[in-house]
């Protein structure tokens, strides 16, 4: 075990919440981390999806992150390759390559409760890490049914997430299974150039129009030379999404007039009465998410396009059977039938303190603390955690305000000291998740009247966050430590657990914002409190003290540090290449404040680290 790499921070996935975790850590001055990605690129989910018409059915000025603001989107709704290539930017301007360590799978990772820290096996070698930040997502592992005949079937078989590019289509008669986000993209796609397309369809979906264009160079001009206009074009398009939010979960019968909008899409491009009613959803609008295509439609009024009102049941040979007995001969089959959500292959692999995997732990439904940290599972944390998701807005929203929650779990740690673990404490996961559930009841996702890949093998819904973004960003703006025990490990007591049931008093709690020259002393009485668990009331009173001295020292470093914040602040509204060189520079100057503040420890080092941001 000696021989093993050891990080502060290892960070799983290399999708927007993988890349997203490693900007924060860097700016919060914590360089000792990696990333660890499956595949041979970044980009995770827009790596994976390359079927054709891949796209996006959030502006693309609101699926980006709000400290990576790209004026050059090409589209109103951009593609795959534009957000691929977006990430693969992110990864270059903020340094992050040195960090990304790729054919990296994680095939087991196991708390070791003597030493405080996970150890890690992948396949590209073994290594332990203090803190792991999970961000394979709820959208990278598909989903196959179980379909009696697949395996023989002579033809063709992919999933819409593993396409193969290799596989001509062309002539083929292809069957695509399932009419989710995928299916209503790839149907108008592949259309015009297959000989036949039979779409089997259980549930129909309510589609809306997809008002997507091309972004002119007059607007993407103004975005770069003005950027408040790009930073109000992204205002609207998330003050919007918010004020629908309460329709959704407080209001349902409020959908009514987009469900009627949503049957007018429909009966403009389907004129026959009979596919028009095998078209029309019999649950309420929102309760699977809706989805946006100003082709789909089109595409299904097509002679040479089927639509077989069933599931798919067997296949024998080459036919294909549906649950209602028709029969279809096809060559190629593909699957859009989703992903692993409620049951993510990866929390198999997670093993907690109890000698527990996460999947066990999570057996009668998924559910963590502020939608981040799993009880029995120290130092561990996911982004786009259970009851994180959203049915109407961008992900990124959310993804931030974890990666804020996230951040403070750091600072936390850093200045309780040594080495020590935040565990979730079980009665505050259970009392955050029955809020959640309970706000969860008059939903329409609840009560719409459909069963949908937001719910779980139980029929609770473990996916959707019941809230707006801004609520959420609240909820996990810091870390309440009186939710977690306090784990703390030393010489010849490895392990030994700290009470950490006394309440820390808001005004005592670390703050929401890192480099605020207090951070030490406003902590001070978190240090007091561990610095019980392990000894004496003058060890307390010196724990306290140095709390005091560290705020000193970081009031310091922030006042050295300010020039390079606000170089980088300023550097945020400018091109990309002139973001690069900011950091870089920026980076430069941080070192020079990092040896002039040598004597610092955690909750300074957490000071400088926020301002050289």
């Amino acid at each position: 075990m000696g021989g093993r790499e050891h990080v502060r921070v290892a960070v799983i996935g290399s999708g927007f919440g993988g890349l997203g975790a490693a900007v924060r850590l860097r700016r919060e001055g914590i360089t000792d981390f990696v990333v660890l990605e499956r595949a041979d690129s970044v980009g995770g989910t827009w790596r994976d999806n390359s079927y054709p018409g891949c796209a996006c059915d959030v502006p693309s000025h609101l699926y980006s992150f709000s400290f990576a603001p790209n004026p050059d989107w090409p589209r109103t709704f951009s593609g795959q390759p534009a957000i691929r290539e977006y990430l693969e930017h992110v990864a270059d301007v903020f340094g992050l390559r040195r960090h990304i360590r790729l054919n990296h799978e994680v095939r087991m990772m196991r708390w070791d409760a003597d030493e405080l820290r996970w150890e890690i096996e992948t396949s590209g070698g073994d290594l332990t890490a203090d803190v792991v930040v999970s961000a394979t997502g709820p959208l990278s592992d598909p989903k196959m049914p179980e379909i009696p005949g697949l395996a023989e079937f002579p033809g063709k078989v992919f999933h819409s997430a593993r396409w193969d590019h290799d596989y001509d289509l062309r002539g083929k008669r292809v069957a695509m299974i399932g009419t989710g986000a995928s299916a209503i993209q790839i149907v108008p796609a592949i259309a015009p150039e297959v000989e036949r397309l039979t779409l089997f369809q259980r549930t129909p979906p309510w589609v809306m129009p997809r008002t997507d264009r091309a972004i002119t160079a007059v607007e993407r001009w103004l975005h770069r030379q003005l950027p408040f206009t790009r930073a109000a074009r992204r205002g609207l398009l998330w003050g919007i999404r918010e004020l629908q939010v309460s329709a959704f979960t407080k209001r349902p019968n409020q959908l009514g007039l987009i469900e009627s909008l949503a049957k007018a899409n429909m009966a403009r491009s389907i004129k026959d009465p009979a596919l028009l009613a095998k078209l029309t959803p019999s649950y309420r609008i929102g309760c699977k998410r809706i989805l946006l295509s100003s082709e789909y439609y089109p595409a299904l009024a097509r002679p040479d396009v089927d639509l077989v009102a069933s599931g798919l049941k067997e296949i024998r040979g080459s036919v294909l059977v549906a649950a209602d007995g028709t029969e279809t001969e096809v060559d190629a089959i593909i699957f859009g039938t989703g992903f692993h959500v409620t049951d993510m292959p990866i929390a198999d692999r997670v093993v907690g303190a109890d000698g527990k995997t996460l999947a066990d732990a999570w057996k009668d439904g998924m559910q963590a603390l502020r939608g981040a940290t799993a009880a029995g599972f120290p130092n561990w944390m996911t982004i786009i955690g259970p009851n994180t998701g959203l049915g109407n807005s961008s992900m990124i929203l959310m993804i931030e305000s974890q990666l804020n929650y996230m951040a403070d779990y750091m600072r936390q740690l850093g200045v309780l000291g040594g080495r020590t673990a935040l565990a979730a404490r079980p009665s505050a996961v259970n009392q955050w998740n029955r809020r959640v559930q309970a706000r969860m009841e008059r939903t329409v996702w609840n009560t719409g009247g459909c069963t949908s890949w937001y719910l779980d093998a139980q029929g609770r819904n473990t996916t959707v966050w019941p809230g707006t973004t801004g609520e959420f960003r609240k909820e996990t703006r810091s870390v309440d430590l009186s939710e977690y025990e306090v784990v703390r490990g030393r010489d010849g007591d490895r392990g030994r657990r700290g009470s950490g049931d006394e309440r820390v008093p808001a005004g005592e709690r670390a703050p929401a914002k890192p480099g605020r020259a207090a951070a030490g002393a406003v902590t001070a009485a978190a240090v007091k409190g561990g610095a019980g668990e392990a000894g004496t009331g003058a060890g307390e009173a010196a724990a306290a003290k140095a709390a005091a001295g560290e705020a000193t020292a970081a009031k310091a470093a922030v006042a050295e540090a300010a020039d390079v914040k606000a170089a980088v602040v300023e550097a945020a509204d400018v091109e990309a290449a002139d973001v690069k060189a900011a950091v870089v520079e920026a980076a430069d100057v941080k070192a020079a404040v990092a040896e002039a503040a040598a004597a610092k420890n955690g909750a300074a080092e957490a000071a400088a680290g926020e301002a050289a941001a």
